[in-house]
C-alpha cells in the first residue's frame, strides 16, 4: 500500500467530501455503469470512462493492481437496442456485437485501462430474475399483468441519493401512467417481451416470456461481482434519478442492507461549443468521430483539464489548446530522449492532487511544472515526469515531435509521404466535385494510418487548405 496522503472523495450520498476507507484494503471494489450499445458513444459517454480510468489508477497506486476489482456492465437489452435493431433489420445481438466492438475501439485509443470485469445484461439474468423474486417476497414489489414492479412507497427513506422527497420526484419525473400501478412512482422490474424482442421465462410464476428493466440489471451485476455492499458507485450526474436512486432501492431492499455502496461519485453534465449535446442541433458528437481529427491522448488531455464534478463545454478551442500542449511536451520528450521505467513512482505532488477528490487540473498544473523543470536537463526530473504523465494515462515517452503539413519530408519513410500526398490530394478532388463520401472515406483511411486533416478556410479566396499531422501514437503500416 503506497498512501501517503489521504484518498478524499466527494461522495454524492452524504453532499460532502470524505475520507476513502474502503471496506477491505485487500479488495478494493468500484462499479461504474457502462454503454448501452446500440449506436457509436457520444463524447458525454466518454467522460465517465475516462473519469474513473483515473480513479481506477489511482486506487491501484494506493492498494496495490492485484487488490482493485472494477466493474463496467454493457447494457445488451433495452428499448432502444429492440427500436435500431428493427430500423436496420438486423438481428439484435448482431447490433450489439458490433457496437459493443465499436465501444472498445474507440476508448481504447482514449488511454483507459480496461476493466477487471465487463458484465453483459443478457449473461446475468438468472441473478435479476432472483433478486426480483426476493423482492417480491418481502413485500418490496409485486406481480401486476404479467409486469413485476417495485413498491417505492415501501422504503421510507427512497430519494436520499437525489435529496428529493417523494411529492418532488413524482412532480418533476416523467412517469408511466398505468393502471396496474399501486403508486405512480413505482417502476419495472420485469415485463412481458413484444413479438420479435428478447426473451426469458418469467419470475414470480408469470407465464408469458418477458425482460428485465434496466435498474434491475446494474443491481444484479454488481452484487454477483462486487457483493451485496461494496465501496465506490459511480457514473454521470444523469444518472442519479431515477437509475442510481432505482438501483438503491432494489439493491438495499432485496439484500436486506443499510447500503448498496459506502461512496456515490458522479461526473457532471458536458455541453458542446455552449449548448445542449443533441442530434436537432447538429452538435451530437461522437467519440469515434472525434478520432478522425484529434488524436485520443487530445481528446483525453481535453477531458481532464476540468474537474470531474464541474459541467464542463466541449469546444473546439479547447481541443486545439490540448493539442499544444501536448505537442509541446511531446517536442520535451523528443529532445530529451527520456524514455519511460517501469519502476519509477509518479510525483507525489501528481498523487496528492489527485487524492483531493481527483483534481486533474491541479495535477497537470504539477505535469507542466515538472515538465519546465524536465526542459531544464535534469534527467531524474524528465523520467519523473514521464511517469506521472504515464501514471494519468499519457504515453509521453512514446512521442515524437509532431510533423506538419509545412514538412512532409520530416516523415522518414518514403512510402508513407507519398501515398499521404497522393491521397490528400484524391480527398481534394473528391471534394471539389461534392463527392464527400468519398472524401470522408479517405479520410478514415488516413486516420487508420495515423494521419489527422485539418481543414481551413482562406477567408479572401473562400478556398480550402488541407493541412495534416502524424498524431501522438505515430504512423501505422501504409495501406498498399
Amino acid at each position: 500500500m503506497a498512501e501517503a496522503h489521504p484518498l478524499m472523495l466527494y461522495n454524492t450520498l452524504t453532499r460532502r467530501k470524505e475520507r476513502f476507507e474502503p471496506l477491505d484494503p485487500n479488495n478494493v471494489r468500484m462499479y461504474v455503469c457502462g454503454p448501452t450499445v446500440y449506436d457509436y458513444a457520444h463524447i458525454g459517454n466518454a467522460r465517465p470512462v475516462i473519469v474513473f480510468d483515473v480513479l481506477f489508477r489511482l486506487l491501484r497506486h494506493i492498494y496495490g493492481a492485484d487488490h482493485v476489482t472494477y466493474v463496467r456492465n454493457i447494457t445488451d437489452v433495452d428499448d432502444k437496442i429492440n427500436a435500431r435493431a428493427a430500423e436496420e433489420g438486423v438481428p439484435i445481438r448482431e447490433l450489439t456485437e458490433r457496437t459493443a466492438k465499436q465501444f472498445h475501439d474507440d476508448i481504447k485509443a482514449l488511454g483507459v485501462l480496461p476493466p477487471t470485469v465487463e458484465p453483459r445484461a443478457t449473461e446475468h439474468i438468472k441473478e435479476m430474475k432472483a433478486l426480483i423474486e426476493a423482492l417480491v417476497a418481502n413485500g418490496h414489489a409485486y406481480v401486476a399483468q404479467d409486469h413485476v414492479l417495485f413498491n417505492v412507497p415501501s422504503m421510507p427513506d427512497y430519494g436520499k441519493l437525489s435529496n428529493r422527497s417523494l411529492e418532488e420526484m413524482e412532480a418533476g419525473a416523467r412517469v408511466e401512467v398505468a393502471p396496474y400501478k399501486k403508486d405512480p412512482m413505482d417502476f419495472v422490474l420485469w415485463k412481458p417481451s413484444k413479438k420479435g424482442e428478447p426473451s426469458w421465462p418469467s419470475p414470480c410464476g408469470i407465464k408469458t416470456p418477458g425482460r428485465p428493466g434496466w435498474h434491475i440489471e446494474c443491481s444484479a451485476m454488481a452484487a454477483k461481482h462486487l457483493g451485496d455492499v461494496f465501496d465506490i458507485h459511480g457514473g454521470g450526474i444523469d444518472l442519479v434519478f431515477p437509475h442510481h436512486e432505482n438501483e438503491i432501492a432494489q439493491s438495499r431492499c432485496g439484500h436486506d442492507t443499510e447500503v448498496m455502496a459506502r461512496y456515490w461519485l458522479h461526473n457532471g453534465f458536458l455541453q458542446v461549443e455552449g449548448e445542449k449535446m443533441s442530434k436537432s442541433l447538429g452538435n451530437f458528437v461522437t467519440i469515434h468521430d472525434l478520432l478522425k481529427e484529434w488524436s485520443g491522448e487530445v481528446i483525453r488531455f481535453n477531458m481532464l483539464r476540468t474537474h470531474y464534478r464541474q459541467p464542463i463545454d466541449w469546444t473546439k478551442k479547447g481541443l486545439e489548446e490540448s493539442r499544444a500542449t501536448l505537442d509541446r511536451w511531446a517536442e520535451i520528450s523528443d529532445s530529451l530522449g527520456v524514455e519511460a521505467v517501469e519502476a519509477l513512482l509518479p510525483s507525489g505532488e501528481v498523487v496528492d492532487a489527485l487524492c483531493d477528490d481527483l483534481n486533474t487540473p491541479l495535477a497537470i498544473a504539477k505535469l507542466h511544472e515538472l515538465a519546465k523543470e524536465a526542459k531544464g536537463g535534469a534527467h531524474a526530473i524528465a523520467q519523473q515526469w514521464v511517469a506521472s504523465a504515464e501514471f494519468m494515462g499519457f504515453d509521453v515517452s512514446r512521442w515524437t515531435a509532431p510533423s506538419r503539413s509545412a514538412g512532409l519530408m520530416e516523415v522518414t519513410d518514403p512510402d508513407l509521404a507519398a501515398r499521404v500526398k497522393e491521397l490528400v490530394e484524391a480527398r481534394s478532388k473528391a471534394r471539389k466535385a461534392k463527392n464527400f463520401k468519398e472524401g470522408d472515406r479517405i479520410r478514415d483511411e488516413l486516420a487508420a494510418m495515423g494521419i489527422a486533416l485539418k481543414d481551413t478556410k482562406d477567408p479572401e479566396t473562400g478556398d480550402i487548405k488541407t493541412t495534416w499531422e502524424v498524431r501522438a501514437s505515430g504512423p501505422t503500416e501504409v495501406t498498399r
